[in-house]
């Protein structure tokens, strides 16, 4: 019905920049909020960044005045640049939407599959 595919992960040197993509698509009505989430090995999932319809944003604090998250209403697109990434950002990245169907008007939640993120240090 809906996927959320994500792209732009890589190894980066610490200090650096990745820019984190992830597109939406299916039998998708609306979406309200996009976010990512993280995980480093051994550790809970966390949020990252949320972005509303609205455009209304909401950053971990570990990673405010560094990472920026904006989305493409037109694309059903999400982006999370990230700058003067450290060792600490090391995890698997996952896109997070809540969409509402056009089959049945219902909001649910979807996950991508995960996009690695290396900082070496």
């Amino acid at each position: 019905q809906v996927q959320l595919v994500e792209s732009g992960g890589g190894l980066v040197q610490a200090g650096g920049s990745l820019r984190l993509s992830c597109a939406a698509s299916g039998n998708i009505f609306s979406i309200n909020v996009m976010g990512w989430y993280r995980q480093a090995p051994g550790k809970q999932r966390e949020l990252v960044a949320r972005i509303t319809s609205g455009g209304s944003t909401n950053y971990a604090d570990s990673v405010k005045g560094r990472f920026s998250i904006s989305r493409d209403k037109v694309k059903n697109t999400v982006y999370l640049q990230m700058n003067s990434l450290i060792f600490e950002d090391t995890a698997d990245y996952y896109c997070n939407a809540v969409i509402r169907l056009k089959e049945d008007g219902v909001e649910y939640r979807y996950w991508g599959q995960g996009t690695q993120v290396t900082v070496s240090a």
